[in-house]
């Protein structure tokens, strides 16, 4: 109950959230000229163009204008050249009703956020503040909430500093809180400091969890298939209809899963498999936020098979793409589980008689069912692989232990008895270790391979 208590704590109301009332939004992007900032696989047109979906994602948060602004470099303290920075002003002072500019950049640091909010008099966000609101708001689990609550604590830091600058020069100098010998920001960073610790051994206990029911999962020897991909590339949809479950229902919308979630299948063999829906990524997420997820996606790790769903008729497929691989690099996952991995170009039905640049990439639509009994037949070939585990059909003898023993060393799939013989044709699907162990106990039993 403790715990249960200083759970709730940490899971209160966030000091960071833009409050319940509606936003009227201007959507600012920096667009870079030239130099390495400058990504060769977009523009700053479909750049603008995801800025306002992930403001279309949350409630009540409505675009009234949207501006491209060329800069030499998005990184000097009003971000824009004097002549251009007066202009935007200008513009923003004349917008009936807004309440609030984002800034589409990654991140803005603390100096050019109060320096933008006193120019413009009103909030200015960036891209970790937005997508961090939509996970608050999507968040539904303890574990997703605590994830938020820890991506949530450098922008407390970094607003802390801001706040401890402010009161010393008010003060005049006068920096103790009491006579404690301690400055009001470390005070607050200590304060902060114990938050960030509490958060952390909290997810650690989730994991813990995680971990042993990850264990039991292995007892039962599923097969366990990742399904990954860009925010909104219909991985919900495409595990819905691998599936058949009827109680999933995809959003279209940016974010729409936050916590993994795990769904029963079975493939063409009827070998079940449990497939893991997992966060979408997007370009240019914030490191702090990855890291906050990496709990999450630490279960990827433990997969055996990753499959990378794509939206193919995204103008930015391939930026995508890249965005996806870069980010599954950087969770140090098994060699073998990026060598192996199973490439599906969702929404074909969407492109006249579509073909796969890519060799061994998959065409699907997973709303219309096209291509789903390949894709099936493909995750079984791989599976089987990554398992070491065999498809067979055996010979046995209904007198002797071999029936029962394959129902509890194997995954028994088929029984065709012959009453006549005394005996049984039986398909099993069954591991390495297993297989030897069957051969060494019944060296007579008749065995075909699949």
């Amino acid at each position: 109950e403790e715990d249960e208590a200083a759970l709730e704590e940490l899971l209160g109301p966030s000091p960071l959230a833009p409050g319940p009332g509606a936003q009227r939004i201007a959507i600012v992007h920096p667009a870079v000229k030239w130099g390495p900032q400058k990504s060769p696989l977009t523009t700053a047109e479909l750049q603008i163009a995801e800025a306002v979906a992930l403001v279309d994602t949350l409630q009540n948060w409505t675009v009234l204008d949207k501006t491209i602004l060329r800069t030499k470099n998005p990184n000097k303290k009003f971000v824009f050249g004097k002549g251009n920075f007066q202009v935007l002003t200008e513009k923003i002072k004349k917008l009936p009703h807004l309440t609030a500019v984002f800034l589409n950049v990654e991140r803005i640091s603390s100096l050019t956020k109060k320096e933008l909010e006193g120019a413009w008099g009103m909030q200015v966000f960036d891209r970790y503040t937005v997508v961090l609101h939509i996970f608050r708001c999507n968040a539904r689990t303890k574990e997703a909430k605590l994830q938020v609550a820890l991506a949530e604590i450098p922008l407390l830091r970094s607003n802390l500093k801001n706040e401890a600058s402010q009161q010393d020069q008010q003060r005049g100098g006068s920096r103790y809180i009491m006579g404690s010998g301690e400055t009001f920001l470390e005070t607050q960073n200590r304060v902060l400091k114990e938050r960030e610790l509490k958060i952390r051994n909290a997810l650690e206990k989730l994991r813990r969890k995680r971990a042993l029911l990850r264990t039991q999962r292995r007892k039962c020897e599923f097969p366990m298939v990742s399904v990954m991909g860009y925010t909104n590339c219909g991985k919900t949809t495409l595990i819905k209809a691998l599936t058949g479950e009827a109680g999933l229902q995809p959003r279209d919308q940016l974010f729409a899963t936050l916590d993994i979630t795990a769904h029963a299948g079975y493939l063409p063999s009827h070998m079940a498999v449990i497939y893991v829906d997992t966060i979408g990524f997007l370009t240019d997420l914030p490191h702090n936020l990855v890291e906050s997820f990496s709990a999450t996606l630490e279960e990827v790790a433990y997969s055996d098979l990753i499959v990378h769903v794509r939206d193919i008729t995204h103008p930015e497929t391939t930026l995508q793409k890249a965005t996806v691989l870069s980010v599954l690099r950087n969770l140090n996952l098994p060699s073998h589980l990026l060598d192996s991995m199973i490439e599906v170009h969702n929404k074909v039905d969407l492109i006249e008689r579509y073909k796969p640049a890519e060799e061994n990439a998959l065409a699907v639509s997973a709303l219309h069912g096209h291509g789903l009994e390949e894709l099936k037949q493909e995750i079984e070939k791989k599976i089987l692989t990554a398992t070491g585990k065999k498809i067979l059909t055996v010979n046995i003898n209904l007198e002797g232990p071999q029936l029962s023993w394959l129902y509890k060393e194997a995954t028994v799939q088929e029984v065709e008895v012959m009453p006549e013989e005394g005996t049984a044709r039986v398909k099993v699907i069954i591991g390495n270790s297993a297989f030897g162990r069957y051969k060494n106990l019944f060296p007579s039993s008749k065995i075909f391979i699949s």
